[in-house]
């Protein structure tokens, strides 16, 4: 069971046993990478080197390979390929990172609450990444799990193109990933498939682009607050 993740996760530039390394996507130039609009940062000869964590090579330490040889077991059992399934094995300042196709996060989850050895009762949210240096896997969906049972924490990774921003929800399994994914669809623009009411979260409605993505035009942008009336500052707070 394990040789047959550790074909799927082997990289020339990781680092073994275990440890991470890392996998060069670019540079990036000025503050946030932002380009076409003013630089008001003062950050303009900014240089960095943009990289990602890359796979990781057995053993992975403590409890992470048997909850990996279990998802790989359990992915079998269903008749799905786990190297088809989980795209690399993560471990990054001693968390677990399982990076999943986006296609199969529904059915992996479902693995993770149910199975009696797993039993990763909660899911902590949904948070989103932007890199747009990482073509065709531009959007990722970082999604962690806490176990009761076991005292334990993993997290699920999902990499998404910009072009196709689209993934299964986890709200119907975990329905505490409502509003967590109802702000990655406002800020990030990442369509949950499935969700019960997909909607903006802290932008209104009508709001045009993504602003936590980091091709977001910085300032200049025109902002209307619809009917709102600001008070004269020696009316707004009373010190007395």
């Amino acid at each position: 069971m394990s040789e047959q993740l550790n074909d799927l996760v082997v990289a020339p530039n990781q680092a073994g046993n275990g440890a991470v390394g890392a996998e060069s996507l670019g540079l990036r130039t000025g503050m946030w990478g932002v380009h076409g609009s003013a630089d008001t940062t003062g950050f303009s000869d900014f240089r960095e080197e943009i990289s990602i964590s890359a796979p990781a090579t057995r053993p992975y330490g403590g409890w992470f390979d048997e909850v990996v040889d279990i998802l790989i077991e359990l992915l079998n059992a269903n008749g799905y390929d786990p190297a088809t399934v989980i795209e690399k094995v993560v471990v990054d300042r001693e968390q677990l990172v399982i990076f999943v196709q986006r296609e199969r996060i529904q059915e992996v989850a479902r693995y993770l609450r149910d199975d009696q050895d797993l039993r990763f009762e909660m899911c902590l949210g949904v948070s989103a990444v932007h890199y747009p240096h990482d073509k065709g896997r531009e959007l990722h969906a970082y999604i962690p799990f806490f176990s009761i049972t076991h005292n334990r924490m993993l997290a699920l990774e999902v990499a998404i193109p910009e072009a196709d921003p689209h993934m299964p929800s986890l709200a119907p399994i975990y329905p505490g990933a409502d509003w967590p994914e109802r702000e990655a669809f406002d800020l990030m623009g990442i369509i949950f498939d499935g969700h019960p009411g997909l909607a903006r979260s802290a932008m209104p409605d009508d709001w045009v682009g993504h602003p936590q993505r980091k091709d977001y035009p910085l300032g200049g942008i025109p902002v209307e607050y619809k009917g709102a009336v600001i008070p004269p500052p020696d009316t707004r707070r009373e010190y007395n």
